[in-house]
């Protein structure tokens, strides 16, 4: 079987084929560093994670590298807002990152380089380009010829004629050309700068990670991702600053995750919608959070509001009470039974199915439910009179492996009182609905986590054990 990826660059599903047999390299665009990440920021780290975990699950080696941007006007503005310079911004929000993202699940890339480390390539790039005839400068600045390019436009499908219009040269800018766009900024008056050949002063968004991505991964690499509003312009200028620099395909495959909506409402500061993922997993579980967004197609728009985000949750929680029931059966199993072939087939075939879903396009949505077919089975076989040890064990072992390819931990964590009540409440409601197998789950959820039940004429007591 083949991995196939939707590549927006063709708009089409295309069979995977790395540069290096056996090697993938991967850059992923990260975030901006002057606050705490927002949901939206956290999509692309979850789905980029999972897409790098399943290609390494799938034996290839990973080379998987995102920046930091940790010098533009955001950091300047937040600087002077809180009376710190712009490396000390910088460092808090990064480590900020990495608490939040590790929360959700996400391993750290091999390389996470910052443009203040890379000034010296960034300038040489600029340098090369201004050499080739593809920028110039401006007192100071530094633009690039956007209509030089044959190929403007290929990735978000627009022509120059089309980009033509409404295009406005703004105050302050001393391009020829209102399509050109930034690769070096004049210094002003009392911001962070570096010294270039053009004078004090930094790069342009877009030259960094053209810069980065050749320094780290080479001319060009194999997947280039990150989310949907950066196809246009920041990918397109990437691949018009790469190309022109190297006459080779800068990337082979891009990939973008869709938007995030909050009650069915584009997400904005205006509206005060905006969600940051460190005030969400201070009463959320973090590994909910990961689910909820990897139980949707990654191209894929998400709703996000919290009767959704406490419907994954009960999802995960469901998958993991069904691992938690075959690990407290494990050990009165025997392998005395006749039917193992049978199961193991099962398990196997529901293994099979997970990689073929998730070789079409990295569909986790799919793979999910391949898993809650998983806990099916397993929920059934816990039924039969006599368990097998090598059956359980496989049961396991698919729910291990396969939660791992996702980033998702199946461990319960530590209940709060007011969880246990809540629950003791459900098993109550579930035992009068005559609901015995949900009434049954929740009693071997709380026991599996030492929870003592007692069930008395008054209603039913709890202790730790």
């Amino acid at each position: 079987m083949a991995i196939k990826i939707y590549n927006t660059l063709t708009r089409k599903k295309e069979t995977f084929v790395p540069l290096e047999e056996g090697k993938v390299k991967m850059y992923v665009c990260g975030p901006t560093v002057y606050n705490y990440i927002h949901i939206g920021n956290a999509r692309p780290a979850i789905v980029f994670d999972t897409v790098r975990r399943y290609l390494e699950y799938r034996g290839y080696d990973v080379n998987y590298v995102s920046n930091f941007t940790d010098v533009d006007d955001k950091l300047i503005r937040a600087a002077q807002e809180l009376g710190k310079d712009v490396p000390t911004i910088a460092d808090q929000f990064i480590e900020a990152f990495f608490e939040d993202v590790s929360a959700l699940g996400c391993k750290k890339a091999d390389l996470h380089p910052r443009v203040m480390e890379n000034m010296d390539i960034i300038i040489e790039f600029i340098d090369n380009l201004i050499e080739k005839g593809y920028a110039y400068e401006s007192e100071g600045d530094v633009y690039y010829k956007t209509r030089k390019f044959a190929d403007y436009g290929k990735l978000s499908q627009q022509s120059i004629d089309e980009l033509k219009v409404g295009a406005r040269i703004q105050v302050g800018e001393k391009k020829a050309d209102a399509l050109d766009f930034a690769l070096w900024k004049a210094a002003k008056e009392g911001e962070i700068s570096w010294d270039s050949p053009w004078g004090k002063g930094r790069p342009g968004w877009h030259i960094e990670c053209s810069a980065m991505a050749r320094k780290y991964l080479g001319d060009t690499i194999d997947i280039h991702a990150g989310g949907q509003d950066l196809t246009f312009p920041h990918h397109e200028n990437e691949i018009a600053q790469s190309e022109a620099l190297t006459g080779k395909t800068f990337s082979r495959y891009w990939m973008h995750n869709g938007y995030i909506n909050i009650d069915n409402e584009k997400m904005s500061k205006s509206l005060g919608n905006f969600v940051l993922v460190h005030d969400i997993i201070k009463h959320v579980d973090p590994q909910v959070l990961r689910f909820f967004m990897l139980a949707v197609h990654y191209r894929n728009p998400i709703n996000y509001n919290e009767e959704l985000l406490e419907n994954a949750g009960a999802g995960l929680e469901r998958l993991k009470t069904s691992y938690q029931n075959l690990k407290h059966r494990l050990d009165v199993s025997a392998d005395l039974t006749d039917n193992n072939e049978e199961w193991m087939q099962k398990i196997n075939d529901l293994t099979s199915t997970f990689v073929k879903e998730m070789d079409d396009d990295f569909n986790t949505a799919d793979g999910i439910s391949v898993l809650f077919d998983l806990a099916q089975q397993a929920n059934y076989y816990l039924m039969e009179k006599n368990t097998s040890t090598k059956v359980i064990e496989a049961f396991m072992h698919a729910f291990e492996e396969l939660f791992s390819v996702l980033g998702l931990d199946l461990e319960i964590a530590d209940l709060l009182d007011e969880d246990i009540d809540l629950l003791i409440e459900k098993r109550l409601n579930a035992r009068k609905n005559r609901d015995f197998q949900l009434a049954d789950d929740i009693r071997d959820q709380l026991k599996e986590m030492n929870i003592i039940l007692e069930d008395t004429p008054q209603g039913t007591r709890w202790k730790r054990g």
